[in-house]
């Protein structure tokens, strides 16, 4: 009985044994693989944010040229001449190394017939500027901004490119160097966890910027090896592979950059998963060594593992709430086109979701569509302002052009992952149910679903909405209008549900509520500096304008008035614009945006900390005080006047 006792006593510790042995092994095993695989995630978001980074830094240089090359255009077309345009492109380098970004080195052009230097450059006599790459691929491109190849400076070692912009008169062109000094360094952070490095190449295998300095201007395409690697990341963009590299096993992860260029991180996969390794080597050590420190070791073990996944899921929570704020952002800016439409978006994505709810979808989807109704008229980045906000009727070729967006919409948003409604919403979203709509003329449930409910989610919102000629038009008017639409432009059901929803709202809150005039206070000793704000302002009909050339007399207008916006000069006499700001707080909650000569950093910061909304320096361009002051008004739903 005691051996037999005994031979229970070992087979229940060789099955136990073995029991742990297996369940160790499995819990290692898909530990390992979940941990390879949140690597390999962990290194596509370093790739992701890289690229984000590196394409906003190149996307601020293009819209840096769009905007100067606009301002010469506009001072050709006023007749300046040479010295006004040389003192402009002057200022603008200046401006441009000192207060945006010193590897924007220097703005030139070939303008009328005369080659002008923003940064005093005098060329060779034997230099044909019309000869030069920066101009010719300008022309080529025909008035789009052209990104020069890059090339290595013998002089400085530094990797330059130069964009280019054909102006208005097909001769012209403007060009903006810049040294490639930010690039590197984003480049020399791309790792992940200390481990691996990456490098920037264009289509010829040249090395544009590289984790190590003395790699760039290398041309990497006569280099066997990094041939082979630099093909596969090109035609592997966004994903990551495994392959030898030098004899060593190596993962590869690559992104396209503006479509043009690739960014490149390689990681040893010693040093990828050492850490993984280790952990699984030391327990299955241990978990032959002791039973006892086995069944510790996984308690331990599991209690780790769980800390780690919680850690992730906090992370994916973090990254999911940032894709909403990317997504919110965005809205926002597409709203920023229309000046008559404010929070456009936002209304007709809450709707939609109201909708979907109703209609009895998951919560999942009721997400979905709301993202999609919240991008609908992301095709409206490509209209022009003057048609966008026209105050009064459009022309059939100004139409022809609105009915572009959502064909717009859709090859932006086309290749968004995740979400095929947001492509599909923005695309469709103007389809009518009896197939008089556009662009491809669908009828009925041919139209995408999600379509359809932001289809009348976006009518509704058109009608309850102010336009510079009336204001949201009476809940029964766009009543009718909706029974008028069944079956017609709506479908029926969608229509109905919006119809309920109405019905439900009996204080009209589903409309946009914020008026379209805005009133703006211009405070300045200057009676010139007031006379330049209001020739500016005033070509905007929803601005009305108060002018006060002191802070005694811009309180006591705000005493008597309600303002919207405070433009507050800071240099004035007796009560300057500080202490004319402290006495506003104390009664009043109204946005002010500082106007100053002064640029020293110091007043940056201070104003910085009193919480004024922006603040411009004198002499300022009139877009830039246009854009400054719509954006004070747009962008925080901020009431101004008197606190009661």
């Amino acid at each position: 009985m005691k051996g037999k006792n005994k031979g229970h006593f070992f087979v229940t510790v060789i099955v136990t044994l073995a029991a742990l042995v297996f369940l160790s092994v499995y819990i290692m095993t898909t530990f390992y693989q979940n941990a390879r695989r949140d690597a390999l995630a962990l290194g596509a978001s370093t790739m992701a944010q890289e690229k984000e980074q590196m394409e906003r830094y190149l996307s601020r240089a293009l819209d840096i040229i769009q905007i100067t090359s606009m301002e010469v255009e506009y001072l050709l077309k006023q007749e300046a001449d040479h010295e006004v345009i040389l003192d402009f492109l002057e200022n603008e380098s200046d401006y441009y190394t000192n207060n945006v970004d010193e590897d924007f080195t220097g703005v030139y052009g070939w303008i009328r017939g005369e080659y002008l230097d923003g940064i005093g450059w005098v060329p060779d006599e034997d230099y044909v500027p019309t000869e030069r790459v920066w101009y010719t691929d300008a022309v080529a491109a025909d008035g789009k901004p052209a990104m020069i190849s890059p090339y290595l400076d013998a002089q400085t070692g530094t990797i330059m490119i130069s964009i280019s912009r054909l102006l208005y008169d097909k001769e012209s062109v403007i060009s903006l160097d810049i040294s490639l000094g930010t690039l590197q360094s984003l480049t020399e952070m791309i790792n992940i966890s200390g481990h691996g490095y990456g490098f920037i190449i264009d289509r010829s295998g040249f090395v544009i910027a590289h984790s190590d300095s003395s790699e760039r201007g290398k041309e990497y395409m006569v280099e066997e090896d990094k041939t082979a690697l630099i093909k596969k990341a090109i035609s592997s963009v966004g994903n990551s592979f495994d392959m030898k590299l030098n004899g060593t096993e190596v993962t590869v992860f690559s992104d396209a950059i503006l479509s043009d260029w690739y960014v490149i991180m390689v990681v040893d996969n010693r040093e990828l998963f050492s850490e993984v390794s280790k952990v699984i080597v030391q327990s299955s050590f241990m978990s032959i060594l002791v039973l006892g420190v086995i069944v510790v070791f996984c308690f331990v073990e599991m209690r780790r593992t769980n800390r780690y996944l919680i850690k992730l899921q906090e992370s994916r929570e973090e990254l999911k709430h940032l894709n909403a704020s990317i997504l919110w952002v965005l809205a926002k800016t597409i709203d920023a086109k229309d000046q008559y439409t404010r929070g456009h978006s936002v209304r007709v994505a809450n709707y939609s979701r109201e909708i979907a709810k109703r209609m009895g979808k998951t919560e999942e989807e009721q997400e979905k569509i709301y993202n999609a109704a919240l991008l609908h008229d992301v095709g409206k980045i490509r209209i022009a302002d003057e048609i966008i906000n026209k105050p009064g009727k459009l022309t059939e070729e100004e139409y022809a052009h609105i009915k572009l967006h959502p064909v717009c919409g859709y090859h932006i948003l086309k290749s968004l992952s995740g979400n095929t409604m947001v492509a599909v919403g923005a695309k469709f979203h103007h389809e009518r149910y009896d197939g008089g709509g556009y662009p491809n003329g669908l009828a009925g449930e041919n139209i995408p679903e999600c379509a359809r409910i932001i289809g009348v989610a976006d009518a509704y919102d058109a009608m309850a909405s102010n336009r510079s000629y009336r204001k949201a038009l009476p809940q029964t008017v766009i009543r009718e209008e909706m029974l008028k639409g069944k079956g017609t432009q709506f479908d029926p059901v969608i229509a109905d549900i919006m119809i309920e929803m109405m019905d439900a709202d009996r204080e009209y809150q589903m409309r946009q509520t914020d008026e379209l005039q805005r009133t703006i206070l211009i405070v300045d000793d200057e009676i010139i500096n007031i006379k330049l704000v209001l020739n500016t302002l005033e070509s905007q009909p929803m601005y009305k304008l108060l002018t006060a050339e002191s802070g005694e007399e811009a309180l006591e207008i705000l005493r008597n008035n309600h303002v919207d916006l405070v433009l507050l000069d800071i240099v004035m006499p007796g009560m300057d614009g500080f202490e004319t700001l402290k006495r506003m707080r104390e009664i009043y909650h109204v946005p002010v945006v500082f106007m100053t000569v002064t640029k020293e950093l110091s007043l940056i910061k201070q104003t910085g900390t009193l919480g004024v909304e922006d603040y411009i320096t004198k002499p300022f361009l009139p877009l830039i005080l246009l854009e400054t002051v719509y954006g004070a008004l747009s962008w925080e739903n901020k009431e101004g006047g008197k606190e009661e």
